[in-house]
């Protein structure tokens, strides 16, 4: 579970850091473009997906629609190419957090996201979208998924009202064939009747929300380089950080050589790697950042590793893996500074006693006496391996992601007013967390960054554009004009 405050973190401020402040939008998942139940196309012939539901509870604290997917169809069906929708009236102003209680195939291979209608009906207006890693593997014919046992909840937690759901059944207390839910295989529609709002032979109405909006001016690397002195690095845009300065331990060392490169399958990978033996002086963080401080509005995203153990030696130290944008501070409590963060501690910190992972928007800060002007989510699991994540800001509002999820939604009056850099860093708070001074090292990996300047783009938008990109062989582009 997620939750938001306002001006209750403190932190340890970055003083030599050129910071990027970005505010993100609340992102309107657009509809999947699909065909009709009663005319599936020749290329999903023996393709036939059939959709069983269940409400676990009419309550009003969430909502906990209960899903198996059957394979009706002559063919294998991989699980991956699978969406599979509810529909629902959303509460006035609200936002909503999406949850996995427990599934056969597994929560952590089983993905919910939010979209929105363009048509919206007297009962439907927002959807959940289920969707499957590769993970979840593929459906024999006349198998099923098991159960999905999901929830949603106002993020707030504040009460929901269920009996205006298009797709909510009260009397529906065990599994059967649910037509008022829709599944898509490959961005074909093979089940149920959606809402007239989601009906795509309405020319008005969604689009497919894997499509990239026409592009605009961007910023993609895919990070294929071949050591932090590789001159391609500086001519693209980014700074291995070498100086010393904070955040972090006092007296640590940022070392370019620190920052390496390599192949993981067919992807370049980017790693950050930060190690100590119980010393300032054996401490050694790192940082990679764009030189320009010419990003402001629109979409950021980043493939990021996190790790909750080292590569070697003993656990615990007070850990921060980052992804961020920021401008500097002008002077304490400056209305102009602006800083958004993705940042997992992996070990706690900052009076946190075990893993936490913040996104938090920044309207200024006073480094001493320490005063903090932000608003912050935070989750309390593991966040260790591979997460997609992004932020959208447009002038209404900062929304967070990960793995296609809304993690927090930030109010507009943290919203930046000048331009910010992206950086990737990781860093220890302190030396507390582990006293031993046997060496030890932590590893952040990043795939690839993603800056759509002034769009907004939907988490699948984002994925579609990184595969467009591969898929035309091109490693890096930068067309976002300087500020």
């Amino acid at each position: 579970m997620t939750s938001s405050s306002t001006n209750k973190r403190e932190r340890t401020p970055r003083p030599g850091v050129s910071r990027v402040r970005v505010a993100l939008a609340a992102a309107a998942l657009a509809g999947l473009g699909c065909a009709t139940l009663a005319a599936v196309p020749a290329t999903a012939a023996g393709e036939a997906l059939t959709v069983q539901y269940r409400q676990s509870s009419t309550g009003s604290d969430q909502a906990e629609p209960w899903f198996k997917a059957v394979n009706t169809g002559s063919t294998s069906v991989s699980l991956a190419q699978v969406k599979i929708r509810y529909y629902f009236k959303a509460d006035s102003g609200a936002s909503y957090t999406y949850a996995c209680s427990w599934a056969v195939k597994g929560c952590a291979n089983i993905t919910g996201t939010f979209g929105t209608l363009a048509n919206p009906t007297a009962t439907a207006d927002r959807y959940l979208e289920i969707g499957f890693t590769a993970g979840a593997g593929s459906l024999a014919p006349g198998a099923d998924t098991g159960d999905m046992q999901l929830r949603f909840y106002r993020s707030n937690w504040q009460p929901l009202n269920q009996a205006d759901d298009y797709s909510f059944g009260s009397g529906q207390t065990s599994y059967a064939n649910w037509s008022k839910v829709t599944a898509a295989v490959g961005g074909t529609r093979v089940w149920g009747t959606a809402p007239t709002g989601d009906n795509p032979t309405d020319p008005t109405g969604p689009t497919n929300p894997t499509d990239p909006p026409a592009a605009g001016p961007r910023l993609f690397d895919d990070f294929d380089y071949t050591s932090s002195s590789d001159p391609a690095i500086g001519a693209h845009g980014w700074n291995v950080r070498s100086n010393s300065g904070g955040p972090g331990v006092p007296g640590a060392s940022w070392p370019a050589e620190n920052v390496t490169f390599a192949k993981e399958g067919t992807n370049s990978v980017m790693n950050l790697e930060t190690s100590t033996a119980g010393t300032p002086a054996s401490t050694k963080q790192t940082e990679v950042l764009t030189k320009a401080t010419k990003f402001l509005g629109g979409t950021y995203a980043a493939r990021v590793r996190f790790a909750d153990a080292p590569k070697y030696g003993p656990d615990g130290d007070h850990l921060v893996s980052t992804f961020f944008t920021i401008n500097d501070l002008k002077a304490p409590m400056a209305d102009d500074y602006a800083e958004y963060d993705f940042e997992y501690l992996p070990n706690g910190g900052w009076g946190e006693p075990s893993n936490i992972l913040y996104t938090t928007s920044w309207e200024t800060y006073r480094p001493d006496p320490w005063e903090a002007v932000n608003q912050h989510s935070e989750s309390r699991i593991s966040y260790a391996g591979w997460h997609d994540l992004v932020l959208a800001i447009d002038d209404t509002a900062i929304v967070y992601y990960i793995d296609g999820v809304e993690f927090g939604r930030h109010d507009s009056r943290y919203l930046p007013e000048r331009p910010m850099s992206i950086n990737f860093n990781q860093w220890l708070i302190d030396l507390a967390g582990q006293t031993s001074t046997t060496p030890r090292a932590y590893d952040q990996k990043v795939d690839w960054v993603l800056h759509a300047k002034d769009q907004v783009l939907t988490p699948a938008q984002v994925t579609a554009a990184v595969a467009a990109y591969r898929a035309a062989g091109k490693a890096f582009e930068d067309t976002v004009p300087a500020s």
